[in-house]
This record gives C-alpha cells, structure tokens and sequence, in this order.
C-alpha cells in the first residue's frame, strides 16, 4: 500500500472511533435533543467520507475493500450540500450499523500496513 494510505485509514479509524465515543450510551431521542452532540458526529462523518474519497483518489485498491465506499462520500456529500434535510434518525442508524463495520475493516486494514512494514 502507498505510504499515504496509512495516514487516510487512520483519520478514518480515528473519526469513527470518535464517533463511537461520543455516542456510546446515548439514544436517538438524546441524539435529536444535543445539537452539539448532532455536529460533532456529522463532522466526523464528514472527515470519514472526505477521507475515503482521498484514498479513491490514491488508493482505489485499497478504497474499494472498504464496504459501501461510494455510499459513505455519498453520504459525506449530503452532510455537506444537504445540510437543511439531514435525517437524524437515518444518522443514528449509520452510526448503529455501519461504523463498527468501517472501522473494523479499516483496522484490519491498517494491520496489513503494518504487517508489510514489518516485514
């Protein structure tokens, strides 16, 4: 893997990891209510996909291992453009159902670098 893949994993692993975080223990009524809470999981959404599309452009490769790559700068594209019409309750579901699996695939992939690096 080119060498500035690493760095790309890594702001996503870190934003979901974040993600994760900050919204462990929390409902979807409390995520509706915290406004704050709101921002700072659309920005980091908004880093995964920004993220993902630098590693499309650098890596397509390793980009196309991660599940619903092109949906998730979709996504990060609606955050952006779309603001006014953003779903709270379809952002929890992501959050609920596709971060874990994002950020495992990232891990495993970032072990692989260092795996090659190892060697």
């Amino acid at each position: 893997m080119p060498p500035r893949t690493a760095v790309l994993l890594e702001n996503i692993r870190d934003a979901t990891q974040y993600i994760t975080n900050r919204t462990g223990g929390t409902s979807l009524e409390s995520y509706r209510r915290d406004r704050d809470l709101r921002q700072v999981v659309e920005r980091n959404f908004e880093i995964v996909g920004e993220a993902l599309r630098r590693l499309h452009d650098h890596d397509p490769a390793t980009a196309a291992r991660i599940t619903d790559a092109r949906a998730i700068v979709d996504f990060r594209n609606v955050l952006i453009h779309a603001y006014d019409v953003i779903d709270d309750a379809k952002v929890w579901r992501i959050v609920q159902d596709a971060v874990p699996l994002l950020k495992t695939e990232v891990e495993a992939l970032l072990q692989e670098v260092t795996r090659s690096h190892d060697v």
